[in-house]
């Protein structure tokens, strides 16, 4: 199994004639994902990499049965468009933009939730199943299908443990991309539990980094998990009040350091790991 996305997904694409979408589209198929069509107001009649285009989101989901979509448009459009799909009837969008504005991310995360949607990013590298599906930016090569899921506000870092897994034999069934902004659409404890509920995944490699709450957040559903949890912080060396990268990883007086959150998650249960080698030897050491 998966979480989120696998190769039954009918996946649209928003903003599908742009640069980034059509280059995107284009990385999607070819690895297998099932692009449906996609939509650039103005544009609809129009094709890209033989899939069609669409004015609306409500057209596509009507003409092709899409049910997830990946958005390719400017930060200042996703809040527009990630209304438009999830009122369409979207259950999962991908939000790969940055810097979205705090308070559209907080109607759009509003919004999924009264629709009951699952938002991922913004800011994320996206989602990939390896072998179904891969939504989003991430790079292929570092995956292959296992048991252990992973879930990371960092691109760069899913990757690394992504590659750390797949060389010592371990592989993963879904990994997650939270996103770097500070405001998400989904936090750790959601996507942790929807891992706890796929009877494939036989444990999970968080990673986080400084700043915010999110982390924190998993505290509250970590003990009540089977599964077991691998705790990553990036960051452990950063100075206070500097901004590290993401627009969300500032570390502000005490609050939100890489020790105080690697030591509440180790309080409620969670393996901690300082560096990617202590990944496969934790997991060696709980039999998966």
């Amino acid at each position: 199994m998966a979480i989120l996305v696998d190769k039954r997904s009918n996946v649209m694409v928003q903003g599908i004639t742009g640069g980034a979408g059509k280059f995107h589209t284009e990385r999607m198929i070819a690895y297998g994902t099932h692009i449906v069509g996609g939509t650039s107001p103005g544009k609809g009649g129009a094709t890209v990499s033989g899939k069609p285009v669409f004015d609306t989101v409500a057209e596509c989901v009507k003409q092709t049965g899409a049910d997830v979509s990946v958005v390719f448009l400017p930060a200042p459009a996703v809040k527009e468009a990630a209304i438009e799909a999830i009122r369409a009837g979207i259950k999962f969008l991908v939000v790969v933009p940055e810097h979205i504005p705090i308070h559209d991310m907080l109607y759009v995360r509003e919004e999924a939730v009264r629709h009951g949607a699952t938002v991922i990013g913004g800011n994320t590298a996206g989602i990939i199943t390896p072998g179904e599906a891969n939504l989003g930016i991430m790079p292929e090569i570092a995956f292959s299908p296992g048991r252990v899921g992973t879930v990371s506000r960092s691109g760069s870092i899913t990757y690394y443990v992504a590659d750390t897994l797949t060389r010592t034999g371990y592989g993963q069934t879904t990994c997650v991309g939270l996103g770097g902004d500070p405001v998400l659409g989904s936090t750790f404890d959601e996507i942790l539990w929807k891992f706890e509920q796929d009877e494939k995944t036989k444990a999970v490699v968080m990673c986080g980094e400084i700043g915010g709450v999110y982390e924190e957040r998993a505290t509250s559903v970590i003990p009540k998990m089977k599964t077991p949890v691998l705790a990553m912080i990036g960051g452990i060396f950063a100075p206070p009040g500097k901004r590290m990268g993401h627009a969300g990883a500032i570390v502000e007086g005490t609050m939100g350091t890489a020790k105080e959150k690697l030591d509440l998650l180790a309080a409620s249960g969670a393996h901690p790991c300082k560096t990617f080698r202590d990944i496969p030897e934790v997991l060696k050491k709980l039999g998966v």
